[in-house]
């Protein structure tokens, strides 16, 4: 897979960093020639250009990425970034880098945005995710189709402990898609049997969040058994 990357500073070289790793082609592109520092990640391609530009962008052959990402630190310019690369180029993937939690409104799919990612609403998801039981927290939003990842852990009370997967009406627009027990990653399998302490990980329409919510957390009827 080959991905372009605007913005080369400390976050962008990380995110070049992983997916080299994994094997993939990466560009780094940047107008600041103090960003271009190629002995950090000698293995990627770089770029000293402006990737607002559209003659950048067609010498960095955005048409053959399948992914971009535009991680810089000004909103405005990943913004631009995404929309180019998605209306011009007509790249398939475009994932932005949101700043400013204000501006996040603004990263959905009329910007080209596929994924945005908002570092300080991602840290304080992570925060509520380690304190709460109970309490459905949003940990990315999906441009297309208005749909979010979510995690919830089970309650102890929840009437959905010691009830198979397949046993579940779950709300429309919602999948569950891990399972995560202690320090296990599972498959929900149709069979498997949900316990209290499970950190439940769904895609799941914003619409349908409320109602998942309320369906997990339901008091246990008197004298049910688990």
């Amino acid at each position: 897979m080959r991905v372009a990357i605007a913005g080369a500073g400390a976050v962008g070289r990380s995110i070049a960093g992983e997916l080299l790793e994994n094997g993939h082609e990466v560009l780094l592109v940047d107008k600041a020639p103090t960003a271009i520092s190629v002995e950090r990640v000698p293995q990627a391609e770089w770029l000293l250009a402006d990737a607002c530009e559209i003659t950048s962008l067609d010498e960095a052959a955005l048409q053959r990425c399948n992914v971009v990402i535009a991680a810089t630190g000004d909103d405005k310019v990943n913004l631009v970034v995404s929309l180019l690369a998605k209306t011009e180029y007509g790249v398939p993937r475009v994932v932005a880098r949101v700043n400013n939690p204000k501006n996040e409104w603004l990263f959905n799919e009329s910007w080209g945005v596929d994924v945005a990612v908002s570092t300080p609403r991602l840290m304080s998801a992570l925060v509520e995710e380690a304190v709460s039981v109970g309490d459905l927290v949003r940990l990315l939003r999906f441009s297309h189709g208005d749909a979010n990842l979510v995690e919830l852990t089970l309650p102890p009370e929840s009437p959905m402990a010691g009830t198979r997967i397949s046993e579940i009406n779950w709300p429309q627009d919602t999948s569950l898609v891990t399972i995560i027990r202690g320090n296990r990653v599972l498959t929900p399998h149709p069979e498997e049997t949900l316990e209290a302490g499970d950190e439940l990980l769904f895609v799941a329409a914003q619409a349908r969040e409320t109602q998942l919510e309320e369906l997990l957390n339901a008091e246990r009827p008197a004298g049910a058994q688990g």
